[in-house]
């Protein structure tokens, strides 16, 4: 197999755990549904492109964590089945970092649609 057909097989493993988690993962269609929103909502108000880059960047955050904490649940399911403090506490920290992005995802938000929608 030659460096481009890696390449091309790489790319097709990332696609599939995009799916993989897209149909296993509930909150997964909640971000998909957002973001389809958010970008409908950027392109109605004519987003600047400072404005897009922002928007864009804090929903990669919020994709980014929430796949980080998908993995980190299930590798910890994994490894202790069983109620465990530390696990509950890796896992709790881990949904926090989520809640945090989507925070910052939806003061961002906020910043830009708000003063567009008003004006």
């Amino acid at each position: 197999m030659n460096y481009l057909q890696q390449r091309l097989k790489s790319f097709k493993f990332a696609i599939d755990g995009i799916i993989a988690f897209l149909r296993s993962e509930p909150h997964a269609r909640i971000h998909a549904a957002a973001t389809v929103v958010v970008v409908a909502a950027g392109c109605w108000c004519k987003l600047s492109g400072a404005q897009w880059i922002a928007v864009l960047l804090v929903t990669g955050l919020v994709w980014i964590t929430e796949m980080l904490n998908t993995v980190i649940e299930k590798i910890m399911d994994h490894v202790s089945p069983e109620y465990h403090p530390q696990v509950k506490w890796i896992k709790d920290v881990a949904a926090g970092a989520v809640l945090v992005a989507a925070l910052i995802a939806l003061i961002t938000g906020c910043i830009i649609f708000i003063p567009l929608l008003k004006g």
